[in-house]
C-alpha cells in the first residue's frame, strides 16, 4: 500500500487525511515530495530577511529613504501572514499538487519582478505578491509531513521542517550579503529559481494529480477571510512601522492598531458563529496546542529577534561588511544540520518536555551570553554563543511541532499547521518590534546616564580630553580645532557604548523570556514522537 492511500488505524478512522498506517513503507516518490515541500518552506522563510543585508544597495538604486525602505519587508510579511491561515481552504479547492506548483510558479515570477523593480512602489507591490505566493509554502510543508508520512517516520519529517524554521532566518542575511557583494542585489531574488525549479519538479514527480473542487471557494467564509486579512495585515503594519513612527504618537499607527483589533475580533466572532470556518480557531482551546503555539510565538521572537539584533550590532559597532556578518551568522546554522537528526532520534524515546526545556535553556543561555558584549566583541567571541544557540534551537522547534499536532483529529491537521506557523511568524514580528523599540529607548537611557558621568567637570574626562587634544595638535591641527575634535571623539565613544549596552539589554530580554518559558512547557501533556508502533503519549 502506498503512502497516498487512506488506511484506517485499529480504531477504524484514518490517522490523518491520506496518511498511511504506522509501519507502512514510504516510497521514494513520497520522500521526494516531502523534500520538495521543505525546500519551499525554506525558500519562503529565507526571503523574509534576505533583503536586510542588501537594503542599503536596494534603496540607493530605487532612490528611497531608510524609512520608506522598511515597507519592502513589511509588504512581504503582511501578505505572508494573511495567506498562511488560508492554505487549508485553498488546498481543498485546488488540490495539494496543483496549489503548491501554481503558487511556486507565481512566487518565481514575482521574485524575478522584484529583481527588475524600477522604483520603490513597484518593489513594494512585487514583494507583497511574492509574500502572498510564498507564504503558503510554509504550512504546506508541515501538512505534507503529517499527511504523507506514517506516524513512525514523522519525527524525521518534523526534524527537517524544524530546520527550515531555524536555519532560514539565520541564513537569510548570510546569503543576501554574499550574493549582493558578489553579483549585485537583484541576484538575491533571481537565486530563487534554483530551489523553485527543483521544488516544482519534485512535486510533479512525488504527488498524484487531484481534481480541483472550486465550489469550495464559492461556499467559503469570505467575511471571515476579509476580517482576518484586515486584522493580520494591519497588525503587521502596526508592529513593523510602530517604532519608526513613535507608536501611539502617530495617527497612522493608531488607525492601524484600531483596524487590526477590529479585524481580529471580527474574525474570531465570525469563526465561532459558523459551523464551517475556513480555519478552526477552536484549536486554541486545546491545552497542548495552546501551549505549543504560545511557545512557538515566543520562539519566533527569539529566532527573528536574535537574527535582527546581531547583524545590526556587527554592522554598527564592529563595522563588519555584509559578507563578514554572514560568516558569523553561519555558525548558528551549520551545526543544526548535525544536531537535528540526533534530536529527532531522541524525540521518540524521551519526554519532549525534557527535550524542549533543554533546548530553551541552551537557546536562552546563548542570548544571555550575548548580553555581555563590548565594542571589541567580534567573530572569535561570538562563535561559541552561535554554536550553543545552534544546538538548542532544533530541540525547541521539533518538540513544539510534536506538541501542536499531538492528539488532534485528522480534519484539524491542516488548520493546526496553518495556525502554528502563523503564530510563529506573528511572534517574530512582535519580537522585532519590541526589540527595535527597546534598542531606541535603552540607547537614549544609557546615553543620558553615561553623559552624566562623562562631563567636562569629571577629572577623568578632562584628562582624556587633554590627551586627545595634544594628540591632534601633534598631528598639525590648530588648538581650537583639536579641542573640537577631541570632544567629538568622546561623544562618539559615549554613543557607541550606549548602543553596545542597549544591544546587551535586548539579548538579556530574549534570554530571560526563553528561559522563563521552560516553566510553561510543563503545562503540556507528556508527548513523544511515534517510534516503531508506538504513538504519542
Amino acid at each position: 500500500m502506498t503512502s497516498l492511500s487512506k488506511p484506517a488505524t485499529a480504531g477504524g478512522a484514518p490517522a490523518t487525511p491520506y496518511s498511511p498506517p504506522v509501519g507502512a513503507r514510504v516510497d521514494a516518490r513520497t520522500w521526494v515530495a516531502v523534500a520538495a515541500g521543505m525546500l519551499g518552506a525554506f525558500m519562503a522563510v529565507l526571503d523574509i530577511q534576505i533583503t536586510n543585508s542588501s537594503l542599503r544597495d536596494i534603496l540607493g538604486t530605487l532612490s528611497a529613504t531608510q524609512e520608506e525602505g522598511s515597507w519592502i519587508s513589511t509588504a512581504y510579511l503582511c501578505a505572508e501572514i494573511v495567506v498562511i491561515p488560508m492554505t487549508a481552504l485553498l488546498t481543498r479547492a485546488f488540490g495539494v499538487r496543483n496549489y503548491m506548483m501554481g503558487t511556486t510558479a507565481l512566487f518565481l515570477l514575482f521574485s524575478t519582478l522584484c529583481g527588475a523593480a524600477w522604483n520603490l512602489e513597484s518593489m513594494i507591490v512585487f514583494r507583497m505578491l511574492q509574500g502572498f505566493t510564498g507564504g503558503a509554502l510554509i504550512p504546506m510543508a508541515m501538512t505534507l509531513v503529517i499527511t504523507r508520512l506514517p506516524a513512525n517516520k514523522r519525527a524525521v519529517g518534523m526534524a527537517i521542517f524544524g530546520l527550515t524554521a531555524t536555519l532560514a532566518p539565520a541564513m537569510g542575511p548570510t546569503l543576501g550579503g554574499y550574493l549582493s557583494e558578489l553579483y549585485g542585489w537583484p541576484s538575491i531574488f533571481y537565486i530563487n529559481w534554483v530551489p523553485g525549479v527543483l521544488l516544482i519538479a519534485g512535486l510533479m514527480y512525488g504527488l498524484d494529480k487531484e481534481k480541483a473542487n472550486l465550489r469550495t471557494l464559492v461556499n467559503a467564509d469570505w467575511l471571515g477571510i476579509g476580517l482576518m486579512a484586515m486584522g493580520l495585515a494591519c497588525l503587521t503594519i502596526f508592529l513593523e512601522e510602530g517604532n519608526s513612527k513613535d507608536w501611539f504618537e502617530s495617527e497612522f499607527i493608531v488607525t492601524f492598531a484600531a483596524l487590526s483589533l477590529t479585524g481580529i475580533l471580527g474574525w474570531v466572532a465570525v469563526s465561532f458563529s459558523r459551523p464551517d470556518p475556513f480555519v478552526n480557531l477552536a484549536l486554541y482551546g486545546q491545552r497542548n496546542f495552546l501551549v505549543a503555539t504560545t511557545l512557538s510565538a515566543v520562539t519566533g521572537m527569539g529566532l527573528y529577534g536574535s537574527s535582527f539584533l546581531l547583524p545590526l550590532y556587527l554592522g554598527q559597532i564592529a563595522g563588519y561588511t555584509p559578507m563578514q556578518i554572514g560568516e558569523v551568522i553561519a555558525w548558528v546554522g551549520l551545526p543544526q544540520l548535525f544536531v537535528m537528526p540526533f534530536a529527532a532520534a531522541l524525540s521518540s524515546k524521551v519526554d519532549n518536555r525534557i527535550l524542549c526545556s533543554f533546548g530553551l535553556l541552551l537557546f536562552g543561555g546563548s542570548c544571555l551570553m550575548n548580553a555581555f558584549m563590548d565594542a571589541s566583541t567580534g567573530y572569535d567571541q561570538l562563535m561559541l554563543t552561535q554554536i550553543v544557540r545552534a544546538i538548542g534551537q532544533p530541540f525547541v522547534m521539533l518538540t513544539l511541532s510534536n506538541f501542536a499536532m499531538s492528539g488532534l483529529p485528522p480534519r484539524d491537521m491542516p488548520s493546526a499547521s496553518s495556525l502554528f506557523n502563523m503564530t510563529r511568524n506573528l511572534g517574530g514580528s512582535i519580537g522585532i518590534a519590541l526589540l527595535a523599540t527597546s534598542l531606541t529607548n535603552r540607547e537614549h537611557f544609557h546615553s543620558a546616564r553615561l553623559g552624566e558621568a562623562v562631563s567636562n567637570y569629571a577629572p577623568a574626562t578632562q584628562q582624556r580630553l587633554e590627551q586627545l587634544t595634544q594628540g591632534f595638535i601633534a598631528n598639525g591641527m590648530d588648538p581650537a580645532t583639536a579641542a573640537s575634535q577631541a570632544l567629538a571623539v568622546i561623544d562618539r565613544i559615549v554613543r557607541r557604548e550606549s548602543y553596545v549596552m542597549a544591544y546587551n539589554d535586548g539579548f538579556l530580554i530574549i534570554g530571560l523570556v526563553l528561559i522563563g518559558c521552560i516553566a510553561a512547557i510543563w503545562m503540556a501533556d507528556k508527548v513523544k514522537s511515534p517510534g516503531g508502533a508506538s504513538g504519542a503519549h
